[in-house]
């Protein structure tokens, strides 16, 4: 697919090898590092429509500073997980996507990453083998347990989401969750289930989700989702059978489109058989693929 999908295509350079290394870690906290400036987890936005930076003399002194990356000019990018976000839950801020329109792709990547780094340090506080209290190490991408007789080593996680489009005789099999906007149509999409391969969670989806039975499966594209952790894997499946069973606890409907009525709806235009999912969402790159075939 060439296109660019946000949440994508890297920010920072990731200096792996500074993570292990402490000292190294030390030297970039200095008077030149920067610390993105977050609202909960949320990004705050500077006057220019990029994300907001301040200094290490921003930080929050009870807070854990988790490493980023490296800047272009090699300072030393830095979030905080403050005292205040540790065990909460909340939704993403509404503002979140419109702030994101404003965002260009670097800031995306940048902040999408920064997002699941700081929600999982606030999650993850206690060891899962023991239930002893865990600390931060290597610059914030590993959490260690502090029982000497455990010393358990945990690390950030990325839950895979299989998400598809399903096609029969030149038309789209789309689907709509209850929490959607109204008329909005969307790729079906679900977790990837222990034991299972991509195509086998695709087919597996499809048939829990819809009823159809699909053959055919072909990955497209990909996209870290921050929301909290998850990679979308963008796949395109294929159908000889058109009847479709919805399962009324997962969607609100099921229903083919023609590839006239996508390309209309992907226009933009509201008077549409559908709403199209938006730009900085994989679903939208995926129906747009489908397009250019």
């Amino acid at each position: 697919m060439d296109t660019t999908i946000a949440f994508a295509g890297g920010g920072l350079d990731r200096a792996d090898h500074i993570r292990g290394d402490a000292d190294k870690l030390g030297s970039l906290m200095n008077w030149r590092a920067r610390l993105l400036r977050l609202e909960g987890i949320d990004p705050v936005i500077a006057p220019d429509g990029g994300l907001d930076w301040g200094t290490l003399a921003d930080a929050d002194p009870e807070a854990e500073l988790v490493f980023l990356g490296l800047s272009e000019d090699g300072r030393g990018c830095f979030a905080q997980v403050t005292p205040a976000i540790v065990g909460s839950v909340a939704p993403p801020n509404p503002r979140l996507w419109a702030a994101m329109g404003s965002l260009s792709t670097g800031d995306l990547s940048i902040y999408g990453g920064a997002r699941s780094l700081v929600d999982w340090h606030a999650r993850h506080r206690f060891c899962a083998r023991c239930g002893s209290a865990t600390r931060l190490a290597k610059g914030g991408w590993q959490r260690t347990c502090s029982n000497e007789a455990c010393k358990s080593e945990h690390f950030p996680r990325v839950d895979p989401v299989t998400i598809m489009t399903v096609e029969c005789e030149g038309e789209l099999l789309l689907g709509r969750q209850p929490r959607f906007p109204p008329r909005r149509y969307s790729a079906l999409a679900g977790f990837v289930e222990p034991g299972e391969g991509l195509e086998d969670a695709v087919r597996r989806e499809v048939q829990e989700e819809a009823g159809v039975k699909v053959d055919e499966v072909r990955y497209v594209a990909s996209q870290p989702w921050p929301f909290p952790s998850s990679l979308m894997i963008a796949c395109h499946a294929f159908t000889t059978q058109r009847e479709i069973t919805i399962d009324a606890t997962e969607l609100d409907d099921a229903r083919w489109f023609t590839r006239e009525e996508v390309r209309y709806a992907m226009s933009g235009a509201e008077d549409g058989a559908f709403i199209a999912p938006p730009p900085f969402a994989v679903a939208h790159h995926l129906l747009k693929w489908w397009l250019s075939q």
